[in-house]
């Protein structure tokens, strides 16, 4: 049974803790700030930062700090007249005279705020919305700013601008590899099912109208307390009335949502009463109800994974351990890494000649360089780059089920790909190998998984490596890949030394395993 909650409904009005200076919200439309402003602001946050167990917030002051330790050295360095500052004030003193956002200071500061973001509380999100602030006062056409600001504004529950902020980073980039058009399409297709959640019970229920302007903690309370009470026809009035004035207040999303589980947790339980006559909150009606559940959950759906137009994945086929093992044996193997080694080389037809070729990521063909086959495309599940390129086989790589299992449905492109990775092969050196974190600490990237995984299965009479330099020589990815930094979750030396304990025979551009 649903029981009664002491946090309530509430409607965004004049009480709300979130107004700016000016009066107004800090979730409206950029607002011009100067870099001295965020960095003022920072340097007061790191200082309200103390150590504890919450990661979240350490991630956040160690990020702080390495901004205002680059602000400060380059200030050092402006200080010695250097030839190319950058970071430099327009004019000396003056109305002209904000900071100006180099390139060496941007890097630092969106990583404030995806930190900020990180850590998801009101203070927080408010510094990563000012991140954003002052780094489209300076640079409008920033797409990880962009990014960056409709990810906190749909955090926040701010729908509407976060779809907005969503299609000014589309219009900007060519690869939508981090997914944003299905998340959009998925933002609207759920706030299209609230709303007409929403006008049912309206329709359902013309004396809530009466409750719909009054303060909505209170209504929502006065309605409580009747069901509680068994007048659950007065309560249905009242709560109908409160989640009418929280929608046409604009409160956050995640607060609505609340609501109106809660709602329908009562109607539900008046629909079961022994007793309850039939005037449940629900209307006593059956298949009203399941209505409104389903269009609940839909509109809960459509937010997280966005529209699937087919679910079936296009007839995709599944794949297990076994059957890859079938497919790969005495086939003739490279992998080929996303380095600046493969992309200034002219390896193209020797890499194309392999029986099967494996690519990572956000890989990037350039015929006379990289070859042009793709067999097998291995991912991390978490960004959508080359998804929607055809291929033999896809292995999506993970370390969570559930969150697998998400971008599979959120991202899988059908058609794209004959066969599909299952379970058993979603993460080959902790599920098939049982290496746990106590003997190989960091992550596994993809390219090690799928190294691993070969390695491991042992079928292939040649297995060689194309490029790997392990990120020496630089990235060479699709464009819109290139600007997401080489993460330091994953640990390139030990990764390395693994490779040369086994290899067989190696040169500037080839590791020969077998």
């Amino acid at each position: 049974m649903t029981k009664a909650r002491t946090r309530w409904p509430r409607q965004r009005d004049a009480q709300d803790p979130v107004p700016s200076d000016d009066g107004t919200s800090f979730l409206a439309a950029v607002r011009p700030t100067e870099l001295e402003t965020c960095l003022r602001a920072c340097a007061a946050h790191s200082g309200k930062l103390v150590a504890g167990l919450d990661r979240r917030r350490t991630a956040l002051a160690e990020a702080l700090r390495n901004l205002l330790a680059t602000h400060a050295t380059m200030e050092q360095t402006s200080a010695a007249a250097s030839p190319v500052p950058l970071l430099r004030r327009t004019s000396k003193g003056g109305p002209g005279s904000a900071l100006v956002l180099g390139d060496q200071l941007l890097d630092p500061l969106l990583a404030v705020g995806n930190k900020a973001l990180d850590c998801g509380y009101e203070d927080e999100l408010k510094l990563a919305v000012l991140v954003t602030d002052t780094v489209l006062t300076q640079r409008r056409r920033s797409r990880a700013a962009w990014r960056l600001r409709a990810r906190v504004l749909e955090a926040i529950g701010a729908e509407a601008d976060a779809v907005e902020a969503y299609e000014r980073y589309l219009a900007l980039t060519d690869d939508d590899g981090f997914g944003i058009a299905a998340k959009t399409a998925g933002l609207r297709a759920g706030a299209e099912r609230q709303d007409e959640l929403l006008r049912i019970l309206e329709r359902d229920c013309p004396e809530a109208a009466g409750f719909a302007e009054g303060p909505v903690t209170d209504t929502w309370a006065e309605g409580l307390a009747l069901h509680a009470r068994g007048d659950r026809n007065r309560a249905r009035s009242r709560l109908i009335g409160a989640l009418l004035a929280q929608d046409r207040s604009g409160a956050p999303v995640p607060e609505i949502q609340e609501a109106l589980a809660h709602y329908l947790g009562l109607a539900l339980e008046a629909d079961g009463a022994p007793g309850s006559g039939g005037t449940p909150a629900g209307n006593g009606d059956p298949a009203r109800l399941t209505e409104l559940i389903e269009l609940y959950a839909g509109q809960r759906r459509m937010r997280m994974r966005g529209p699937v137009a087919d679910p079936t994945f296009g007839g995709v086929e599944w794949t297990t351990l076994g059957e890859f093992r079938n497919h790969i044996a005495g086939k003739s193997i490279c992998l080929i890494a996303n380095s600046q080694r493969v992309g200034a080389g002219s390896m193209g037809a020797e890499i194309d000649a392999y029986d099967l070729v494996v690519r990572f990521n956000s890989f990037r063909i350039d015929p006379a360089a990289t070859g042009s086959r793709t067999d097998v495309h291995a991912t991390i599940h978490k960004h959508g780059f080359n998804w929607d390129r055809k291929v033999h086989t896809r292995l999506v790589f993970g370390g969570i089920s559930g969150d697998w299992k998400h971008s599979l449905r959120t991202r899988l492109v059908p058609g794209a790909q004959q066969y599909l990775g299952d379970e058993s092969l979603r993460w080959p050196l902790r599920d098939i190998g049982k290496v746990g974190t106590d003997a190989w600490p960091a992550i596994p990237t993809s390219g090690f998984n799928m190294l691993w995984l070969l390695d491991h299965l042992d079928v292939s009479p040649q297995l060689d490596l194309i490029g790997f330099d392990f990120y020496e020589s630089g990235a060479y990815r699709l464009p819109a890949a290139m600007k997401m930094p080489i993460t330091s979750v994953h640990e390139y030396t030990s990764e390395k030394a693994w490779v040369m304990e086994r290899a067989q025979s190696v040169t500037d551009t080839r590791i020969r395993l077998r």
